[in-house]
């Protein structure tokens, strides 16, 4: 259940609410990857996010969804397990809301009742945010309706800080800048000298 519950709140940027209130109906397995919808959501506008076949993500959450017991009647997705079986009880917000706690003692962690179910959610937005997602992306993708959260991933971005830190105190800068140039075979420089440069790609079309 643990598993599940961190890969599906990270994908999805999942509140524990809902987490809790997810159903089987709510997920669609179409092999290569999960559909998985949420109806109910703070901000009243339903969710729509992809899980994909990363390492074992689809593996795991099928083989929890097929330890389900054939005579529950309610859809909820997380079930309680007791005595090594997987009961009809489903998962409240509490036990939910303890997961990032459970990782994060696993993990040996400092500080572990500092991770509350939050953690899932920001840690969704926050991994896009260090590997330059725009703010506009990570907006859709955690449903929220103002850009104001979202620039705060952005800019308290590791990654990000650390481009403004090279910037500030090195005067480098990771804008791209193309320059086009045109030579024939009479005109072929013999030499020629870079200062100062930082990530440079040639890309040299050949005409003949």
């Amino acid at each position: 259940m643990i598993k599940v519950g961190l890969i599906l709140g990270i994908a999805g940027a999942c509140r524990t609410d809902e987490l809790v209130n997810l159903t089987v109906d709510d997920i669609q397995d179409v092999g290569s990857s999960l559909i998985v919808k949420i109806p109910n959501t703070k901000t009243k506008f339903p969710r729509i996010f992809v899980v994909t076949d990363v390492g074992n993500m689809l593996e795991l959450f099928r083989k929890y969804l097929s330890l389900r017991p054939p005579h529950v009647k309610h859809k909820r997705l997380f079930l309680y397990y007791k005595a090594g079986k997987c009961s009809s009880q489903p998962v409240g917000k509490n036990t939910m809301g303890n997961i990032p706690s459970v990782v994060a003692s696993y993990l040996k962690l400092p500080d572990v009742a500092c991770y509350t179910g939050h953690c899932l959610r920001r840690s969704s937005a926050t991994l896009p945010a260090d590997a330059g997602v725009d703010i506009t992306t990570i907006k859709r993708h955690a449903g929220w309706k103002s850009t104001t959260v979202a620039e705060g991933y952005v800019e308290n971005s590791i990654e990000n800080k650390t481009k403004i830190a090279n910037q500030v105190l090195v005067g480098t800068t990771t804008s791209a800048i193309t320059k086009t140039v045109n030579v024939s075979e009479s005109n072929i420089p013999s030499n020629i000298n870079f200062e100062n440069c930082t990530n440079v790609t040639f890309n040299l079309n050949i005409n003949k």
